[in-house]
């Protein structure tokens, strides 16, 4: 589980462009975001106010393109 804030559009391209894919997406239950599901079984709930929850067996796969780069030291 992983929460960040982002545009639901930007999470669609940065994770289809790392090869995974859309392969739902819909307004959830509650009608205040979006659930997005993958083909390596990721499952995101992403909030209007752009909260973003991520669970399923490739969460982790997908937490980590969402995750901003770790600066290197010298």
């Amino acid at each position: 589980m992983r929460k960040t804030k982002m545009d639901v559009d930007g999470i669609v391209a940065l994770v289809t462009a790392a090869g995974i894919e859309l392969t739902d997406r819909r307004r959830s239950a509650k009608g205040d975001g979006w659930s997005l599901s993958f083909s390596n079984g990721a499952m995101m709930e992403v909030g209007d106010d752009g909260s973003v929850r991520v669970t399923g067996k490739g969460a982790k796969a997908v937490a980590k393109l969402l995750a901003p780069p770790t600066p290197r030291g010298n």
